[in-house]
């Protein structure tokens, strides 16, 4: 696989997700695949089933959630994108009852491809800005620090 076809299957899984067709994580996503999410518990699924549990969690606690890919870069068998995010917390998000508050969060996913499918990820998000903006978390006040 090339680089440009490593970060197409990655961009498909943006489109999808995008789309909310979580079954195409069966073609872009390696049996194996694991995901690494600060604080996911050790025992998290692994392959597309894993995912498609973590993505449908979010969508049901943020039904309008959108990814916007800001840069994709590709080297060897890695892509890293980097992304922004945004939705309406309208459903209960992990044990944080529906805020209806809006939110906007920015991040960093680095994918490793293997035959073709991505075998492994790393995501960094903005979990803390997440929590802060639906209220779960009380946000900073401006000269702490």
């Amino acid at each position: 696989m090339t680089l440009e076809d490593n970060k197409a299957i990655v961009l498909s899984w943006f489109d999808a997700f995008n789309d909310r067709n979580l079954g195409a994580a069966d073609r872009i996503f390696a049996p194996e695949y694991t995901l690494h999410e600060p604080g996911l518990p050790p025992d998290f699924p692994k392959g597309p089933e894993g995912l498609k549990a973590f993505a449908g969690g979010l969508l049901r606690a943020f039904p309008d959630w959108h990814a916007t890919i800001e840069d994709v870069v590709a080297e060897g068998d890695r892509v890293v994108v980097r992304f922004t995010e945004a939705g309406t917390q309208q459903g209960q998000f992990e044990h944080i009852q529906p805020s209806g508050k809006k939110v906007r969060i920015g991040g960093v996913s680095i994918f490793r491809m293997s035959g073709g499918k991505i075998a492994e990820e790393w995501e960094f998000a903005d979990t803390l800005g997440l929590l802060q903006q639906i209220g779960a978390i009380p946000a900073g006040e401006e000269g702490e620090g």
